[in-house]
């Protein structure tokens, strides 16, 4: 598929809008009631700190909505505002966050349901308004519903569609892209859609054995039948139909899932340029590799707010945001490797009865934990995601101060 041709089509598309219905006074107090925060404003402007009885809350510098996040809430309800009577769904979620959607449910959007990672679009009809949500949708979706006859309302994030934007650049030139993301991560599986050959790589163990496959081809070698099958039966569900290692290796561009963490996906390109230049030498590296900057700078200040919060004195830290919010799984993972008791919750009715709380440990599944919060002064780092509103963290801290004060 030619997916430049058919995004310049699906664009002038009279069904087709992104860039919302100036309706943005008519949403504002909607939008302020539901997600915005007294407290939180008050902590930002007094150096994100609060000092109450025995309880000391750090707040990162930089935490919650981003723009791109803000940017799809806000046409969201512009849509559901434009769009009245109009049957409304996303696919699936506008973002990871269960509040933001448990509002919109409430507005009567309907979710795309999704069983075994697949969604299903049966249920959806000509003339009914199909919200794309921050991380994007595939070309397959879009293409879909355009044929279905939808009003498509876009919301992608502008730092995706950057993405989607290198990796068309490398199929352009016959690159193959190399993706640093999660493989059914809606974003990853969107920004493949739009690639011509690829391969996605989870981290920097996944891209090392990349890495020394392509070298197993220096000096004339190739790599033997025992590391083909094993590469090929470790990417089998992470690379483009028909992938063949031996050919689709020569000439490799790399991009990233926005929301990875930033120091590795830095690593994995610094790592793919030494390999290329061992493998081709230095006058033919541009021939063979392309990199472009395609992390998102909300991403990056969040997790860069969090590696300076961690060098803070805390007893533990406080990470809100969906489960399945990848930047938020991140953050995590910062507090995690620099040896904090770190819990990960969704909701602030995580927090309670008493003095527990149900969380979900990095890489583990969900559990509770009894008197989470010790004796005597505490000290709290709290962060959230990018999907996360001021008003949950709002409604974290307050539980906490009622914990430290009972």
């Amino acid at each position: 598929m030619d997916t430049r041709a058919f995004k310049r089509s699906l664009h002038h598309s009279e069904r087709y809008n992104r860039r919302g219905f100036g309706l943005g006074d008519e949403v504002a107090g909607s939008l302020e009631q539901a997600y915005q925060s007294d407290l939180i404003a008050q902590l930002r402007s007094h150096g994100h700190l609060l000092v109450e009885g025995r309880l000391t809350v750090r707040l990162a510098e930089a935490f919650g909505f981003c723009w791109g996040v803000e940017r799809a809430v806000a046409m969201a309800y512009e849509t559901r505002r434009h769009y009245p009577s109009e049957r409304l769904w996303i696919t699936n979620e506008i973002i990871h966050n269960p509040s933001v959607n448990a509002h919109l449910r409430e507005m009567n959007v309907q979710f795309i349901p999704v069983e075994e990672g697949v969604k299903d679009f049966s249920e959806v009809a000509s003339g009914d308004v199909v919200i794309l949500p921050a991380f994007g949708a595939t070309v397959q979706e879009m293409q879909l519903l355009n044929e279905r006859g939808c009003h498509i309302v876009d919301t992608t994030c502008p730092w995706v569609s950057k993405v989607w934007n290198t990796v068309e650049k490398h199929k352009k030139h016959a690159f193959t892209s190399i993706i640093h993301g999660k493989v059914k991560h809606e974003e990853t599986l969107a920004t493949s859609s739009f690639a011509g050959t690829y391969l996605v790589v989870l981290d920097l163990n996944e891209a090392q054995m990349v890495s020394d496959y392509i070298l197993a081809s220096a000096a004339g070698g190739s790599p033997s039948d025992q590391q083909r099958e094993a590469f090929m039966a470790r990417f089998a569900a992470a690379c483009s139909p028909g992938f063949d290692p031996d050919r689709d290796l020569d000439r490799v561009g790399v991009a990233n899932q926005t929301t990875m963490l930033k120091s590795e996906t830095e690593e994995i390109g610094r790592m793919f340029e030494r390999t290329m230049l061992q493998r081709f030498g230095p006058t033919e590296l541009n021939e063979h590799f392309l990199a472009f900057n395609t992390i998102c700078d909300a991403t990056q200040e969040r997790q860069d707010a969090i590696f300076a919060l961690v060098d803070e004195p805390l007893d533990l830290m406080v990470v809100i945001g969906g489960y399945n919010s990848s930047n938020t799984t991140h953050l995590q993972e910062i507090a995690v490797s620099r040896g904090i008791l770190s819990f990960h919750i969704d909701t602030p009715e995580c927090i309670g009865p008493g003095n527990r709380i149900n969380h979900k440990p990095l890489g583990s599944e969900l559990e509770s934990v009894e008197g989470f919060l010790p004796e005597g002064p505490i000290r709290v780092g709290i962060t959230s995601g990018a999907s996360t509103p001021d008003r949950v963290v709002e409604d974290v801290i307050q539980r906490l101060i009622a914990l430290s004060t009972n």
